[in-house]
């Protein structure tokens, strides 16, 4: 088949969605069909026999605030997506999936382009309703991102604040009015799907669950790496609720009080003067907590085999790849089963209750002080990520979607 798969944003780096995209399409590749990824920037890091077609945004958010409104040109007015790209951030909404919408729209109007099947990756725009009227349309949801908001708002102090996250997420509205009349939905987790089914009111029987896969080549137990003494490592959006950082946080003060060598490695960004930079500075633990960004994947691997635990507070995840990969590295893991995770980790670590500092806390000191309880975490999450996460079989699982789809689709 020839397949295009579209994501607004693709870096790997930056997000699970990213991560979807590049090993998706190479384990399409290795099944042997031809992969087209179409992304908006940031752009993905892919294998050299997939081909990349750039559809080139305003990418405003890597400026600084006060260049975005000097960034105005006059062509804007004559061109829909990205004046609405640029009034939209101004304004502080995201308005990056409308905007590739349109653009990915006039691509393949313009190109002769001879797909099989278009697979969305979660743009969700308006003009996929269109899309599958022309070319077969398989749409991936990781999770309602109405989750997102909703906890989002729950974390807000102010009315500033709420205001602020409900202009944010206004691209909800299309999403709720989009995924309903989508023919066919993927999901990476049953969970993911049943939160699908409730929050963006889509037909069941359009949704199917294909479990991702984790890079079991790259995460692994091979490499000798030093061990960094008492280092506990997570992956967290620092500023986003969703994640559950500042539980882990508030948790460091009692844990260093009876292990004062512990410390925390963040993979992910804190936001200058945001809620977890403030946190941190008032309980006094600037010395204790680092964050990493921007990192290859190689030495993403690097800092999980330098960790003694790794753990994962979240308070919902559609999948949840920081778990996988920690397992996958054979790092014994503490995490909540919130949304997917409770089908990444099965009974294969230490869980724990959402929300809960006090959880954190005592399963921590408890980890690190049973050493055979580490080893028996290791071995029992790596096997667990051989055994059931791989991205051969869930390519194999989305083959057989796209054929159903395609057979669909021309009766």
């Amino acid at each position: 088949m020839k397949i295009g798969l579209l994501s607004y944003r693709s870096n790997p780096f930056s997000g699970g969605q990213g991560i979807y995209v590049k090993h998706l399409s190479l384990a399409l590749t290795k099944l042997g069909h031809q992969v087209d990824v179409i992304s908006g920037p940031p752009y993905p890091d892919l294998h050299e026999d997939i081909n990349l077609i750039k559809i080139p945004s305003l990418n405003l958010f890597e400026l600084e605030d006060n260049l975005r409104l000097r960034s105005f040109r006059p062509s804007f007015l004559f061109n829909l997506a990205d004046f609405r790209e640029w009034l939209g951030v101004l304004s502080g909404s995201f308005p990056e999936p409308y905007a590739f919408g349109k653009r990915v729209n006039i691509f393949l109007d313009k190109t002769s382009t001879d797909y099989d099947l278009i697979h969305d990756n979660q743009s969700l725009c308006y003009e996929l309703i269109d899309i599958q009227k022309e070319i077969p349309l398989v749409t991936t949801i990781h999770h309602p991102i109405t989750r997102d908001r909703r906890l989002a708002l729950e974390a807000a102090a102010t009315w500033k604040e709420r205001l602020s996250i409900n202009r944010w997420h206004s691209f909800l509205g299309m999403q709720k009015k989009v995924a309903p009349q989508l023919n066919r939905i993927v999901c990476p987790s049953n969970q993911s799907k049943a939160d699908v089914i409730e929050e963006l009111k889509v037909n069941e029987e359009n949704v199917d669950v294909v479990l991702n896969g984790i890079d079991l080549d790259s995460f692994n137990r091979e490499e000798r790496v030093e061990k960094k003494p008492y280092r506990i490592i997570t992956t967290a959006s620092a500023d986003v609720p969703l994640k559950g950082l500042k539980f882990l946080i508030e948790a460091m003060t009692e844990i260093i009080e009876e292990i004062p060598e512990a410390h925390l490695m963040v993979l992910g960004t804190a936001k200058k003067e945001g809620d977890i930079a403030k946190q941190i500075s008032r309980l006094n633990l600037e010395e204790k907590i680092s964050f990493r960004s921007g990192l290859s994947q190689s030495e993403v691997v690097s800092l999980y085999l330098s960790s003694h635990i790794c753990v994962i507070p979240s308070l919902y995840e559609g999948f949840g790849f920081g778990a996988g990969e920690a397992m996958a590295c054979g790092l014994p893991l503490i995490s909540t089963q919130s949304g997917g995770l409770k089908e990444v980790i099965g009974q294969d670590a230490v869980i724990i209750e959402a929300g809960s500092s006090k959880a954190i806390v005592k399963e921590v000191k408890d980890l690190f002080s049973n050493k055979e309880k580490q080893l028996a975490l290791s071995r029992a999450g790596r096997k667990r990520m051989e055994n059931d996460f791989n991205w051969m079989k869930a390519a194999e699982a989305y083959e057989k979607i796209y054929s159903k789809t395609i057979k669909e689709f021309h009766n």
